[in-house]
């Protein structure tokens, strides 16, 4: 659980149930400081003199506010919405593409209105009737550490639960899932879990629960029915990548269960950056070791417009061509959504 070293509170936000349970929760504790503001602009309640420190004072902070515009973005290609419950994560993975998404807003935000939310994920999903409308809901944040205290995950996977055109989807680095076990999911609510090899966890994936713990969780969730997948991403190419990547796919099929009531699913995302993120990761991780040199890359332009340093050709079709190998050989119940 996300334990804040201080909970900034947005104009109004205290209007919402959400927001008055999260100060229940931690009104006994004395080593955090509350914080009501009398307009939105907090960025002057953290702390740090350069972007260095500013960056893991924002890590530490918790805002709480509710979602002004109710106009939820798109989310390809894993889904047709972002469903914005949480942005923002507790995790210091160097690499994460938030450098860019929410550079100037690392801090963890939630958002109260879950009520509004879900009544305008709604109006989406009576839009694309008679087809299934997916929602993810972890495109900018891992929503599980706060989620002992806001709970909008078990309320979204109850709606959806009881919503057969809609379907919710969120990935995880971390494995405290025990309060969604017992819930009504009808099998609506697909889990994922981003893993990887251990070299990258120990290099660049920092405060992430262990990949074990990932994988425990894993099967957990599996086991009381819900969709489960695995996000492998960021794939680095490395000396050693192809058996350290193997090894890991061994170990997830060794501990799978024979009798998965739903495909498992992999997508797999190579390692990318844009020139703003490799920016602000050598003002945040300035001893990172990260492989951003252009020279070894190609140009691309993305989805949202702007452009990304990828890997070349060559290395992009090996990594495709390992992983669709693997997966096919090792599992026999799965379903590859992507390897990009």
């Amino acid at each position: 659980m996300f334990i804040p070293k201080r909970i900034i509170i947005e104009k109004d936000a205290m209007e919402y149930e959400m927001a008055r349970q999260i100060l229940d929760t931690f009104k006994n504790n004395s080593d955090i400081e509350i914080i009501y503001l009398d307009s939105n602009k907090f960025k002057q309640h953290i702390p740090g003199d350069d972007l260095y420190s500013w960056y893991r004072e924002s890590k530490k902070s918790l805002v709480i506010g509710a979602k002004k515009s109710l106009k939820f973005q798109t989310c390809k290609p894993s889904a047709h919405y972002q469903l914005p419950l949480v942005s923002g994560c507790m995790g210091h993975c160097e690499y994460c593409y938030l450098n860019t998404m929410l550079g100037d807003r690392p801090f963890i935000k939630v958002n109260a209105n879950i009520e509004d939310i879900l009544l305008q994920a709604q109006k989406y999903i009576d839009e694309r009737l008679p087809d299934v409308t997916i929602f993810e809901g972890a495109a900018t944040s891992d929503p599980i550490p706060v989620e002992p205290y806001t709970h909008s995950l078990e309320n979204s996977i109850l709606f959806f639960g009881k919503n057969s055109k809609a379907r919710f989807r969120f990935v995880t680095k971390y494995n405290d899932v025990e309060s969604l076990l017992n819930l009504e999911h009808n099998g609506n609510t697909e889990i994922r879990f981003s893993i990887n090899t251990q070299h990258v966890i120990d290099e660049y994936e920092h405060f992430t629960s262990s990949c074990n713990k990932r994988l425990e969780a894993s099967i957990k969730v599996a086991e009381v029915g819900y969709p489960m997948g695995y996000l492998i991403a960021p794939v680095f190419v490395y000396p050693n990548w192809k058996e350290e990547y193997h090894s890991l796919l061994l170990k997830l099929r060794d501990i799978l269960p024979d009798n998965l009531k739903y495909p498992v699913t992999f997508e797999i995302i190579s390692h990318r950056y844009t020139m703003t993120a490799k920016n602000r990761i050598n003002q945040v991780f300035p001893d990172n070791q990260l492989p951003m040199n252009e020279e070894d890359r190609k140009f691309k332009y993305g989805q949202f417009g702007y452009g990304k340093y990828v890997y070349p050709k060559e290395d992009l079709d090996e990594i495709k061509q390992f992983f669709y190998k693997e997966i096919e050989e090792l599992f026999k119940n799965k379903e590859v959504k992507y390897i990009i």
